[in-house]
């Protein structure tokens, strides 16, 4: 990251993780971004670990995981609960699984009726020539 990026105050960090400011405030109300010490009469600074946590959590969200189980994957970030991390992993995996054979069915059953169409579209046009 560009040089001073361990002294970032929370505008910055906010648009260098790609949030607005009221994002960060939330992760840190949930618990899931440390709330780093205010200096006597000065600001609070965050650093680049902070804006790679942030982007850690936008992607588990995109990924479909919520906030609570972005959660538990940070507390296990540690390596010590592997195990428990990928049983979390798992069980995400099995549900994208299933929403993916249901996208396929849905996707065969709109195929049918787009070619279904066709087909009578064509049978009519041939039906009224021939009239």
């Amino acid at each position: 990251m560009e040089q001073g990026s361990e002294n970032l105050t929370i505008g910055t960090f906010a648009k260098a993780a790609g949030v607005n400011v009221e994002t960060i405030r939330f992760y840190q109300h949930k618990g899931l971004l440390p709330t780093p010490k205010r200096p006597y009469g000065g600001i609070r600074h965050y650093g680049s670990t902070d804006v790679a946590r942030v982007k850690f959590v936008k992607s588990g969200q995109r990924l479909g995981f919520s906030l609570d189980e972005i959660g538990q994957l940070l507390i296990l970030e540690d390596g010590a609960h592997c195990s428990e991390a990928a049983e979390l992993a798992a069980q995400r995996l099995s549900d994208v699984r299933a929403k993916l054979a249901d996208l396929a069915r849905i996707e065969a059953a709109l195929s049918r009726l787009v070619s279904d169409c066709h087909t009578i579209q064509e049978s009519v046009r041939n039906f009224v020539g021939e009239a």
